[in-house]
């Protein structure tokens, strides 16, 4: 019988409040100056945020990636096309990101479609990566089942005998994502489970900012 007591785990948060009329306009630019509130704090890996994906029949899968930017075309991350993520999202485009900072006692959610990004921006942000990373896009036959850790040692054996003192170019599977939002909700704890819901949703191409309950 499991003995811990996991329904007694809670914390009550006191550090900030949310108000309507303190968030901007632009669901980008609030989300920006969260962005460098948790980079102030030093949140451990702040670009860290959940995907979740569907298949066309519904199914969902959520895993932990990397933002690698962000601007008023969207939000955007790069992976092996693939990937499981990959073939979700070409079964359906619309996807979810989650991003929890405890630090700050703060979350935000945002939903919307996903493309990919042009091949010249896989390009600049490939080149930027360091050299293990670039190698380890060639080496890994991402979500694909692998006999043994070995393969991949195997693998990276012969990619580094064939770019050795060459550039590392990047591999046509590998690249990058956009979500374009559509909902961006920013989330602040509060005692009580009174937390601050405010939600941004795309009307017209115009933002309409509400209060949700908690």
């Amino acid at each position: 019988m499991d003995t811990r007591d996991i329904s007694s785990i809670r914390k009550d948060y006191t550090l900030r409040q949310l108000d309507e009329s303190e968030v901007d306009e632009s669901p980008i630019v609030q989300f920006g100056a969260w962005f460098d509130d948790a980079l102030k704090a030093e949140v451990a890996e702040p670009n860290a945020m959940v995907l979740a994906t569907t298949t066309t029949d519904g199914r969902p899968s959520a895993r932990v990636v990397l933002l690698k930017g962000f601007d008023e075309k969207g939000f955007s991350f790069f992976t092996n096309y693939q990937s499981r993520k990959a073939a979700q999202l070409e079964q359906n485009p619309f996807a979810a990101l989650v991003f929890f900072w405890p630090e700050l006692e703060r979350q935000i959610r945002i939903e919307g479609l996903v493309s990919k990004v042009s091949e010249q921006e896989s390009d600049e942000y490939f080149n930027t990566r360091p050299e293990g990373s670039r190698l380890g896009a060639w080496v890994s036959p991402q979500s694909q089942v692998i006999h043994g850790r070995n393969f991949l040692e195997s693998l990276k054996v012969v990619f580094d005998s064939q770019f050795g003192g060459k550039t590392i170019t990047r591999p046509k599977n590998w690249g990058g994502y956009r979500l374009v939002p559509t909902l961006i909700e920013f989330w602040q704890g509060r005692p009580s489970r009174l937390h601050d819901r405010i939600q941004y949703t795309l009307v017209e191409n115009k933002w309409n900012v509400v209060r949700l309950a908690p």
